[in-house]
């Protein structure tokens, strides 16, 4: 009759359990926030490129310049770049020198 109760005490205490597992929300469902994600849909919007540009002036292309250039990328004459420099002439240092 030991057995019996522990048993029965086993069943109960596994069937209140699942009755309290039953009556939490689940936060990917409902959140109950509406802001819940917030962050995130902002981050998003941050990186989409706009889907409708507006130019001042429609890009001119022409067939002839595209083709003079696949022409000297084949006959290996590509313009090289012009350098340039992106930072300053300056240039810092520590300089200090401590004990050694």
């Amino acid at each position: 009759m030991n057995i019996e109760r522990a048993r029965l005490l086993a069943a109960a205490s596994l069937g209140l359990a699942l009755c309290g597992c039953a009556a939490t929300t689940n936060l990917l469902q409902s959140p109950g926030d509406a802001t819940f994600g917030e962050a995130n849909r902002q981050t998003m919007m941050a990186q989409v490129v706009d889907p409708d540009p507006k130019y001042d002036a429609p890009a001119v292309s022409s067939g002839e310049h595209a083709a003079s250039a696949v022409e000297r990328y084949r006959t290996d004459k590509v313009y090289q770049p012009e350098t340039q420099q992106t930072t300053s002439g300056t240039s810092g240092s520590s300089g200090s020198s401590g004990p050694k």
